[in-house]
């Protein structure tokens, strides 16, 4: 039976698979080359497998190197956030976020729950609404957070990724290609008139409204089903659905920011450590689309 795998060695690992150098990662982590080759020679034979091949400019991974790495990358990210939840100060206290329906399934759940396992005491309390009742409700003193988005660029507060509106169709029905096209829309948006609508007028396309919803869930539901088109965020865009692009005939509708705003009259540490939580959440969107 194999000893099991020491998280320092994985750590080292890491380190020298990020800088294709033995004498690198050493400087980097702080111990001697020959102290690094060590540690990866006692990985190498525990798992039973060279992990790198060694050339003269450096090393590069081998089969089983980069088999490990995903793994590896998981028990390092585990402990370290085992580690941060044990030292963490004990928070308390209430905290009230508005966020969009958008991510309210997406982006935030994660975020969210990791929250209230590492704060149990802190009671949550999560608005899903539009952007202009939550920009509302913070001026009120009933938010603490307010994830919103920012189509003309006049919101103040954290820019937290720029995930454009696009048109979507399913998959299935090329709706995208009827004459009037049938599109879903918001209820009494103005947002509509004033972008989505407008973005169907400047290409000079004609259009029936086909389905109207108060929420994204039902604009989502609308474009599966092959009802209508409609517009998403792009980091939104359902299973079976596709973006409209430039070669389909339609411009993406809007650049906005998603912005995350605080309440202008007090704070604590609770919801300075949900913010923090908050944009961690969305640096993976933020790596796909903010310049």
């Amino acid at each position: 039976m194999r000893e099991p795998i020491e998280s320092d060695l994985l750590r080292t690992f890491l380190m020298v698979a990020e800088t294709e150098n033995f004498s690198a990662a050493a400087d980097r982590i702080g111990r001697t080359q020959s102290a690094v080759s060590a540690q990866i020679r006692r990985l190498e034979d525990t798992v039973g497998e060279p992990l790198f091949v060694r050339g003269a400019r450096g090393v590069a991974l081998t089969r089983a190197g980069n088999q490990l790495t995903p793994y590896a990358r998981r028990v390092i990210d585990l402990l370290s956030e085992a580690a941060a939840t044990i030292r963490s100060k004990p928070l308390d206290g209430p905290v009230r976020i508005g966020i969009p329906e958008e991510y309210s399934q997406t982006v935030l759940p994660a975020a969210l729950a990791a929250f209230a396992v590492r704060h149990p005491a802190v009671e949550v309390t999560v608005s899903c609404d539009y952007t202009a009742n939550n920009i509302a409700a913070l001026e009120r003193d009933e938010l603490d957070l307010a994830v919103v988005f920012d189509w003309g660029r006049h919101t103040t507060g954290e820019v937290l990724c720029v995930d454009p509106t696009v048109w979507v169709t399913s998959l299935v029905h090329r709706l995208h290609e009827a004459n009037p096209l049938p599109i879903a829309t918001y209820r009494d948006s103005t947002w509509c008139r004033e972008f989505a609508l407008k973005s169907l007028e400047k290409i000079g396309r004609t259009y029936r409204v086909a389905f109207i919803a108060d929420t994204s869930s039902g604009l989502k539901n609308a474009v599966s089903a092959g009802l209508a088109v409609t517009t998403l965020s792009r980091s939104s865009i359902p299973h079976g659905c596709r973006e409209l692009t430039g070669d389909d005939g339609f411009p993406p509708v809007d650049s906005s920011r998603v912005v995350l705003r605080r309440n202008p009259y007090h704070s604590s540490e609770a919801v300075g450590e949900l913010a923090e939580m908050i944009r961690e959440a969305f640096r993976p969107v933020s790596g796909q689309w903010l310049p």
